[in-house]
């Protein structure tokens, strides 16, 4: 399905731990090796529909540039590494300021990758409020991250306001 075997290794290795997860869900209502082909079947489709990054060879990534002998570097162009990290802390930050049954609910789905009914199990609420928590959960994240980035946009406005007036 994928096309290529190291990443179909890494998605078998990753159904494994699907089945040791999710083991407890099997109601036996169908043969064992249907069951392990639809949870396998549902792992790549999940990976497949993932937006996928731009890969690159580590030989190709690592090997010296023509021209100077070092390292191949591409100045000017954006520090992903650096974006990555600042927009972590953002969510970090938007996150801690969640409502505790928000945040346990997203943290469990979104981050350790449960599913509803294993959190309702968790937490000794229904599948429903499982849901109803986790839309709730990320609505607010929507609605925080918006603001933190409308206030670094209204400080960045007033620190370039601030740099003409010295100017002037």
């Amino acid at each position: 399905m994928v096309g290529r075997t190291p990443e179909a290794e890494d998605l078998t290795q990753e159904a494994f731990l699907q089945l040791f997860r999710k083991i407890a869900t099997f109601r036996g209502e169908s043969a064992f090796s249907t069951w392990l082909h639809r949870l396998t079947v549902n792992v790549v489709l999940m990976k497949l529909r993932k937006k996928t990054v731009a890969e690159s060879s580590l030989e190709e990534a690592t090997e010296p540039d023509e021209e100077s002998g070092g390292p191949r570097r591409d100045f000017g162009a954006p520090d992903n590494l650096l974006s990555g990290s600042v927009d972590r802390i953002n969510l970090q930050r938007a996150v801690e300021q969640l409502p505790p049954g928000y945040r346990s609910v997203f943290e469990l789905h979104d981050i350790q990758g449960y599913e509803h009914n294993e959190i309702a199990g968790i937490m000794g609420c229904s599948i429903g409020n499982s849901k109803s928590q986790l839309h709730k959960a990320r609505t607010r994240l929507r609605e925080l991250l918006h603001e933190a980035a409308r206030q670094r946009a209204r400080e960045a406005r007033q620190d370039a306001k601030s740099e003409v007036e010295q100017d002037g």
